[in-house]
Parts: C-alpha cells; structure tokens; sequence
C-alpha cells in the first residue's frame, strides 16, 4: 500500500499559495487584498493538514488506535475555513461599500500617511534613521513631554 503523506510537490504549492497571497496582501487595491487573505487561508490551511499523522478515520471500534489519523488538524483547518469565510464576508462588504461610495476599490492615504508623504518632500524628516546619533539628538528617539509634566517642570518647554 502506497504512503499518502506530504511530499516536496505539496509543499512548494503551499509556499506558492501563500507567497502570492502575501504579494496580494500587500496591494492598494480591496479585492487583490481579499483574493490574498483566500489564497494565504488555504495555503495555511494545507500546511495544517500535512501538518498531521495520515491514517484511518479516527472513530473508536472502527479503526485500531494506532492506524488512527490525527483528529486536531482536521479540527483546526474546519475552524480556519470558517473564520476565513467570514473575515471573506467582512471584506467583500467593505469592497463593496468602497465601490457604491467611491466608484473604485482602491484604499486612499490617510491623513498621516499624507503628512508624512509632504514632510519628506519639504525634507523636514529624513527617510531612514543612521542611528549615529545620541538618543537626545534623535527626533525620533525624543518624546514630547505629557501636559501634566509641563506644568510641573519635568520636561522641556
């Protein structure tokens, strides 16, 4: 009787899935974000069933416990096809109000990342820490003082 366990075919399907997933996740657009998170949700759910012990059903009576497949992974990919069906659900509602709202799907900058996008620009911030200088030199390693300290001379006016 053949082995149906893993082998370096399934596995390179796994890593495809989930690295194209990844690569979508990372776009602008809502539905290539929503067609990533189904691909890196059934890339998971693979490495999770190969993840177990092959064998018989695993029913008490009918197979002996030692042949039995491992019943938890079986378990964790059913869950995992749930939650993924409804974050699948959350998502294509929001593609879609973004598309009655808006006429496109595209996810627009917030007011931060346009801030920042103009701060750079003018060269008020630089784009990459050194990290060569001190932490009291380091805008980005300086806190501004709470409100509560200003009054109470803890920090810089």
């Amino acid at each position: 009787m053949r082995e149906s366990g893993a082998n370096l075919v399934s596995f390179v399907a796994i890593g495809v899935l989930v690295g194209c997933g990844v690569s979508l996740l990372l776009e602008r657009s809502l539905t290539r974000i929503l067609l990533g998170v189904i691909l890196v949700g059934n890339g998971v759910n693979l490495l999770i069933i190969f993840g177990g012990r092959s064998g018989g059903p695993p029913v008490v009576g009918v197979t002996d416990p030692a042949e039995m497949s491992d019943a938890l992974p079986q378990a964790m990919v059913l869950t995992a096809i749930v939650i993924t069906l409804g974050f699948t659900a959350f998502l294509l509602a929001i593609s879609y109000r973004s598309w009655f709202l808006t006429g496109d799907d595209e996810v627009p900058d917030d007011i931060e990342d346009q801030r920042i996008v103009r701060r750079a620009a003018r060269k008020e911030i630089s784009a990459s820490d050194l990290g060569s200088e001190p932490p009291e030199d380091d805008p980005e390693q300086v806190d501004t003082p709470a409100p509560w300290q200003r009054w109470r001379g803890k920090g810089p006016r």
